[in-house]
């Protein structure tokens, strides 16, 4: 499984031709060399990794079968060079492990877990990642991770995820999660990455997933990248305390992700779960006998995927079921720090929940600028962007489009006290929330603001409670 890559191919020649350079002069060692396929011994890439080279190439033309995760456990910056090898498992078992917060970068490699994953037949725990870099408690500075002409695919968990949490996978979302990290801040950069067919072996697995927690912020940064077929997010970032995350994506695609919870099949449980009773409502008086109340394993292929919320208010009880499909690209930021996105000629497509889906709580903004942006036919609204501290939501919406998704088209909301500020030029929009809301814009509290739109086709209605709609 070959894949040609220009990019590495000079980036491998320049490695070798500096590092050979190094070692004549006696300044450093040469690079380790990887040259043949085997899991184990002299000339794998396992040797390597555990020889404590800090620069690996990898000279075999064979691919590489792994029969356990391959670990790199040194604290100094990890470089790997391929020229389009194929580090693959038949098992289920992470890939490549960073375990010691080691920068890491990956040049010209691909990671093929087995696949054949999906909600009927799960991964057995520990679901198994493409790359995890695990940051240590008592890290600070950045933490740099940099993939180049990589492809992730085929594993049953999270294809690429950086943990600076202390709970692991059961960190939790920023909005609210739990958990507590390190000092450092984490620093994402993607040029020509594919994630594609990852994360369906388990709940809540994305194609990237960056947790922070402590006092550091998240960089990410992709250009010419591809996040399809994830079981849950292509990409979430979730930031937990304080920190800002910071997001310039170009030229890449966030397509078909979400689907883990299948609506289908999990639409058929919940409807023979809930027998006459409707998805949402309320009881006056006491709940009767007869409701099912929480999700159970006995009525679920997975209660995980079924979103449950009951209130209880002077005798009165509202409940919600909803099935928890997931988005192209999601953000949460909480605590102090602001949440600061540019998408520029991307697309957003066919996502079973939110195409685009930032939240921003606490002490920071929510700043979101899309520039030749396509978000259509995801199941929820294209893009959305939910600010609930008191500094505001500000975005441009510049020749971007949002046709056909079941929510609107792009919704901008504040339930703080902060403005509501949008400027949408040359944008096109229709068929969004059934052919109703294209765009929304709400200050739901004290706030005020504005959405201007200028030279735009919008086919539905635009509305705005709380701000000034210009025209």
């Amino acid at each position: 499984m070959i894949r040609p890559l220009t990019r590495s191919k000079k980036a491998l020649a320049a490695a070798m031709v500096a590092a050979a350079a190094l070692g004549a002069t006696g300044a450093s060692a040469l690079p380790a060399l990887v040259t043949n396929g085997n899991d184990m011994g002299e000339g794998s890439l396992r040797a390597a990794l555990e020889s404590g080279a800090t620069e690996i190439v990898v000279s075999t033309d064979q691919d590489i079968m792994t029969m356990s995760p391959l670990v790199y456990s040194g604290e100094k910056k990890l470089k790997l060079y391929g020229t389009g090898q194929t580090v693959m498992t038949m098992d289920n078992h992470t890939l490549l492990e960073v375990s010691n917060g080691a920068d890491l970068e990956v040049i010209g490699l691909n990671f093929m877990g087995p696949g054949g994953f999906d909600i009927n037949n799960p991964a057995s725990a520990p679901a198994g990642k493409g790359i995890f870099v695990d940051v240590r408690d008592n890290q600070s500075g950045t933490v740099k991770v940099v993939l180049n002409n990589v492809t992730v695919s085929g594993v049953a968990n999270h294809g690429v995820h950086i943990s600076d949490c202390d709970l692991a996978d059961d960190c939790g979302s920023g909005g609210g999660g739990a958990g507590g990290g390190s000092n450092a801040s984490i620093l994402v950069e993607f040029d020509d990455v594919t994630i594609d067919n990852v994360g369906y072996g388990k709940f809540d697995a994305d194609g990237l997933r960056v947790d922070e927690r402590g006092n550091g912020n998240i960089v990410f940064r992709a250009d010419s990248s591809t996040f399809t077929n994830v079981g849950a997010d292509g990409v979430e970032l979730d930031e937990g305390q304080n920190g800002v995350v910071v997001a310039s994506v170009n030229d890449s695609s966030f397509n078909d992700n979400g689907g883990y919870c299948d609506p289908v099949q999990v639409g058929a449980e919940l409807a023979a779960f809930l027998g006459s009773y409707e998805d949402e409502g309320e009881f006056d008086g006491e709940v009767p006998e007869d409701f099912p109340g929480a999700p159970t394993a006995e009525a679920f292929t997975d209660p995980t995927c079924v979103e449950y919320e009951a209130e209880e208010d002077g005798g009165v009880t509202a409940y919600e079921y909803a099935i928890d499909t997931d988005d192209g690209f999601d953000i949460d930021e909480a605590g102090n720090g602001s949440l600061i996105a540019n998408i520029i000629n991307s697309e957003v497509l066919r996502n079973l929940d939110e195409g685009i889906d930032f939240d921003e709580e606490d002490n920071g903004a929510i700043d979101a600028n899309y520039i030749n942006v396509v978000a259509s036919e995801n199941s929820d609204d294209g893009f959305k962007m939910s600010e609930e501290g008191p500094a505001g939501v500000r975005s441009l919406f510049l020749g971007s489009t949002a046709i056909d998704n079941g929510g609107k088209g792009a919704v901008w909301e504040e339930a703080d006290a902060g403005d509501v500020n949008v400027l949408v030029i040359g944008a096109t929009t229709s068929g969004n929330d059934d052919g109703e809301e294209d765009l929304e814009a709400v200050q739901e509290d004290q706030g005020s603001g504005t959405i201007t739109v200028q030279d735009s086709n919008i086919a539905g209605e635009i509305v705005a409670e709380g701000v000034e709609l210009v025209q």
